[in-house]
């Protein structure tokens, strides 16, 4: 019996010892690849002291002849021009502010996820490991651009790598969000008509980019219009920094969106799908063109673009996974894009029936059905109507913010195209509550300056801000996001809060799940078991979004 334990115990050791070296051995790989990473910056021949501002003033900066302000909405606007590093030196010239409150937001947001000094120094390494070969799959031209524009970028972060490193990883870091779509940080919803779905029988493209980073992060909106040296003038909407596209439409009529899709957490760097978006907007004038664009560029992360394209009136979804391509064409009048695959060869992949059967995509999906079944014809201010829904489907009430809902209170913006007409609209603060600016880009291309106040937009075609939902709704549901946030640091903390406190969280959002759950925590916190009790029960009588949170507010339920 003993040489039997003896034994088991020597294999014992031999395995916890075996363990031990791998673990070892992985991590000595990656910091050797972290070590060695090559982000390949380009060689560039510039002076940042060549890019003088001839005008600096808050709302207006003007470098050589690229301008950028902020309209009396808040949107900033840029309108820059030339090669790689002129767009590049003159943008980072005028945004140098903007560009460090962007990374401010972003590396606060950051630590909030990670608080701990020691396992952000640890993600800095993984990221520097994962992204090592990043630079390989993105085109020198963007190269080039990113890295005339980092030369304007504080140092004051570089302990996260050089601006330069930073900004080439930033763009990793959006794909990553996109990556994590299962973890809430993203979920558009977009839809594009024509013939006798649209009011004018004209295309009609809207989106909502559902990208959350904190409202610090989305509060410097930039629309910027684009003369490149080579390929076609676009206009994108994004932030400081991010050269890459997120919504855009180019001089052609080809508008680009993006929608995350769900599949397997990336292990290694590809092309950021942003600047996938900005070289099919760039260098495409038809849905066709897009399609061989994207055919020739691997991504690390799973998205379903959106692409519309004015000649020939047409409507598809790229359909990208990291090992493969589809392409969804519907016949009809109507498309709609959520965040799963709708395409015969990707439809039935495994990662995307969960995503269908476990998360608020598909439900979001019905919900556009309902919405556009109804409206009849849409004109661009019904299409607005649509992205700022907030009901559940079949028009039940399931609490401002929850995620089941089209407009969720939270898009970092919103915008609805017509293709033929060149005619976009970007939604202004808060989310797409706000007015709707129309830029006419045909218009904005040629003119030589900008309207004091209105920048590049066409105040008689702007749409309304939603006042009812801002009168009435929109402090409620402030009132709610701080007093939750209090709730979570007491829970945090094991503080107790003043009587009743806790409480008018489901008084604030009483048709949302999350108040009740969250009211449920505290109470348990506080050892008030029936409270808790009766308040996870009222969320699991509440729409909730996603399998995996009814099942951990019943892991709750049981466990207590």
């Amino acid at each position: 019996m003993n040489r039997v334990l003896k034994q088991i115990g020597r294999s014992l050791l031999w395995l916890l010892g075996s363990v031990i070296v791998l673990l070892l051995g992985a991590l000595c790989w990656v910091w050797i690849g972290a070590a060695t990473a090559d982000m390949k910056p380009p060689q560039l021949a510039f002076d940042p002291a060549d890019y003088p501002l001839s005008v600096a003033r808050d709302s207006l900066r003007v470098c050589r002849e690229n301008i950028l302000l902020r309209n009396r909405y808040g949107l900033w606007e840029a309108r820059i021009a030339g090669d790689a590093e002129t767009r590049g030196a003159a943008m980072g010239a005028m945004s140098r502010d903007l560009l460090r409150d962007q990374e401010e937001a972003f590396v606060a947001q950051l630590r909030r996820f990670v608080p701990s000094e020691r396992r952000l120094k640890l993600l800095h390494r993984l990221t520097l490991f994962f992204n090592r070969r990043l630079a390989d799959h993105i085109p020198e031209e963007y190269r080039r651009e990113i890295a005339a524009l980092s030369a304007f970028c504080s140092h004051d972060f570089d302990a996260f790598g050089t601006p330069y490193e930073r900004q080439l990883n930033y763009h990793a870091a959006h794909d990553i969000g996109h990556a994590m779509q299962k973890y809430m940080l993203v979920g558009c919803s977009s839809f594009a008509l024509r013939n006798g779905a649209s009011a004018d029988s004209a295309l009609l493209v809207g989106r909502n980019f559902d990208f959350y980073m904190g409202d610090d992060f989305a509060r410097r909106k930039l629309v910027s219009f684009v003369t490149p040296d080579r390929g076609y003038r676009y206009a994108s909407v994004g932030w400081p920094g991010m050269t890459g596209v997120l919504s855009g439409m180019n001089e052609r009529g080809l508008t680009v969106t993006l929608n995350a899709a769900q599949g397997p957490i990336p292990f290694r760097s590809a092309m950021p799908v942003s600047l996938l978006a900005r070289h099919i907007l760039q260098y495409a004038a038809t849905a066709d063109e897009a399609c061989r664009i994207a055919d020739t560029c691997r991504l690390f992360v799973s998205e379903s673009l959106l692409v519309t394209e004015a000649a020939g009136r047409r409507a598809i979804v790229i359909e990208k996974r990291p090992d493969r391509q589809a392409v969804f064409a519907p016949a009809g009048d109507r498309l709609i894009c959520t965040n799963h695959y709708q395409s015969a060869e990707l439809a039935d992949d495994p990662d995307n029936r969960q995503n269908i059967a476990e998360s608020d995509s598909y439900p979001r999906y019905r919900r556009l059905e309902e919405l556009l079944d109804r409206s009849g014809p849409l004109t661009p201010e019904g299409a607005v109507a649509v992205l700022r829904d907030r009901r559940g489907t079949g028009d039940r009430e399931i609490g401002l913010g929850n995620e089941l809902s089209i407009d969720q209170s939270l898009a970092h913006h919103s915008v609805v195209f017509q293709p033929e007409q060149r005619l976009m609209w970007v939604s202004t603060d808060p989310w797409q509550e706000g007015a709707y600016l129309c830029y006419d880009l045909r218009r904005v291309f040629a003119l030589r300056e900008a309207a004091p106040g209105e920048g590049f937009s066409d105040p008689e075609r702007t749409i309304a801000a939603d006042t009812l939902f801002l009168r009435d709704d929109y402090p409620r549901l402030l009132a709610y996001r701080r007093r939750a946030e209090q709730v979570r640091r007491a829970i945090a903390d094991g503080e107790r809060l003043a009587p009743g406190y806790a409480d008018s969280l489901t008084v604030e959002n009483p048709d949302l799940y999350a108040a009740h759950e969250l009211l449920g925590d505290y109470r348990r916190r506080q050892g008030e078991r029936d409270g808790a009790l009766r308040a996870w029960r009222a969320a699991l009588d509440r729409e909730i979004p996603r399998k995996e949170q009814r099942d951990e507010i019943e892991r709750k339920i049981s466990t207590l």
